[in-house]
């Protein structure tokens, strides 16, 4: 693939040679349109950086439809969830702000936004944007998990900024089990369910068809939560477009897959080499292209910035990437929850027709809370940079530049706050700092370092740990943490 930069310098070329790229560099670098595009942001739930063919042509699932989105557009290569688990991911993704400003643990008894506060809804509305979700909130409401559905449900995404919501509370393996339309909930859960389990010996307890045991609204099943958020992200498009309205649209579509539980349709079941989780992955992949179409037949691809990602990496062990030679997190070592690469390193994909040259990669180091700063500054009114943690990437999406400066990032996992800075990255002890993978935190053995540092420029695998060879780097890196711990909520 070309670079963005390299690809504008060849119509540079073509303007002053008469070459017959110039066709094609006009219709890649020429707006369709003068108006503020629309922004449709995809998330998957769960989803690894190798489980997408775009990253890993290895990949035992295939996923045609992201990869062509891959192919019109440009694919990042250091891109990051703000967290490696979901809640801290879309606390980032939705405020902006660094989630260890912010207890995301509390999610069950409190609305982890508060009303005042500047999310990626209420920037966009404030710049004359409709804007919709669809899908999956897990940044809880206020009152916390006791929901009374007799009255509208407060602190969600109603109160957030979006003018229209549509999705479930939390994960789908997390009761209770019911859908929520704007501030109201559809059907109060006054079921419920036993829960599912995994087939003993296949996988493991928090793999598989699993879901927890807890309350669920009448005729609420797992199997069609995500058609019907495709349904739901196809309808909105269809009545914007009959409104034949000037005002661009912001959707955010948080799938609640392929995390659990992993139900493919039946006639997903098979089709691919990675077990029902690779059927699940695919369904996904299905759900994307659906939604992609529905842009394309209503008129609506030219104008449109389509972003794709997930929110941190999978559940998938050594023993699962072993039986099906699936590597669902790439060459990255570890998987969701851990400070490892493969924990929050994640799938990042942007098309925008006429902006974003088809066909490119960039090595931009992005993390989620970069998503406000962008979006607004592409509607041409940057948000102040108190509002926000992140940097604007509207120079890469526009294909101004390759690259933006940046102090370095930093990822929440379970138990340890990462930096990085260019190719370094500290983690602050030992282990692998999720919830998952183990040992998750332990003491150094005599002789041995108390933290880690890798060089991802030369050890993508993080298997060198230059923590004592480097102890330069590591009191650079150890400084720029204590000031990100210095930050107040």
């Amino acid at each position: 693939m070309l670079s963005a930069s390299f690809y504008r310098h060849l119509c540079i070329l073509a303007l002053f040679s008469g070459l017959s790229l110039l066709t094609a560099c006009s219709t890649e670098e020429t707006s369709s349109s003068d108006k503020d595009p629309n922004i449709l942001f995809i998330l998957a739930d769960d989803m690894g950086y190798g489980d997408v063919g775009a990253y890993n042509p290895d990949a035992k699932i295939p996923t045609p439809n992201i990869d062509r989105l891959s192919e019109q557009g440009m694919r990042f290569t250091d891109a990051h969830a703000s967290g490696a688990v979901c809640i801290p991911a879309r606390y980032g993704l939705v405020t902006g702000r660094h989630p260890h400003r912010e207890e995301t643990s509390e999610w069950r008894e409190r609305a982890l936004t508060g009303s005042s506060q500047t999310t990626i809804a209420t920037s966009l509305r404030d710049r004359g944007y409709q804007t919709y979700m669809v899908g999956k909130w897990h940044l809880g409401f206020e009152g916390g998990t006791d929901y009374d559905c007799s009255d509208p449900l407060q602190g969600g995404p109603a109160d957030r900024g979006f003018t229209h919501y549509f999705g479930i509370p939390a994960s789908l393996d997390q009761p209770p089990y019911f859908y929520i339309r704007n501030n109201r909930c559809v059907s109060a859960p006054t079921d419920t369910t036993t829960g599912n389990q995994s087939e003993a010996g296949y996988w493991t307890d928090i793999q598989g068809p699993f879901w927890r045991a807890g309350d669920k609204a009448p005729g609420f099943e797992h199997e069609e939560v995500l058609p019907r958020f495709a349904q739901e992200t196809v309808s909105y498009l269809e009545s914007y477009k009959e409104d034949q309205t000037d005002q661009p649209f912001f959707m955010y579509m948080a799938l609640a897959a392929p995390h659990t539980p992993w139900l493919p349709d039946d006639s997903l079941q098979g089709k691919t080499g990675a077990g029902s989780y690779g059927d699940f992955v695919r369904q996904v992949d299905v759900t994307v292209g659906r939604v992609l179409k529905a842009l394309d037949r209503l008129g609506m691809r030219e104008n449109t910035l389509v972003v794709f990602s997930s929110d941190n990496g999978p559940v998938w062990y050594g023993e699962d990437e072993e039986r099906f030679g699936h590597q669902a997190t790439g060459q990255y070592r570890g998987m969701k929850s851990d400070a490892w690469e493969g924990g929050h390193r994640v799938p990042f994909i942007a098309r925008w027709p006429g902006q974003i040259p088809a066909g490119t990669t960039n090595e931009q180091l992005l993390t989620f809370t970069d998503m406000p700063a962008t979006f607004a500054d592409i509607s041409g009114k940057p948000l102040p940079s108190d509002s926000t943690d992140g940097r604007s990437l509207r120079p890469i999406f526009m294909a101004d530049r390759d690259s933006v400066a940046r102090n370095g990032a930093v990822i929440q996992s379970t138990y340890y706050l990462a930096v990085r800075d260019g190719p370094w990255k500290l983690i602050p002890g030992l282990g692998s700092g999720g919830f998952i993978t183990e040992p998750n935190t332990r003491e150094p053995e005599p002789g041995e370092p108390e933290g880690q540092l890798y060089h991802l420029g030369r050890d993508p695998g993080e298997q060198n740990n230059l923590y004592s060879e480097r102890p330069e780097v590591v009191e650079r890196l150890r400084d720029q943490l204590r000031q990100y711990r210095k930050q107040q909520p």
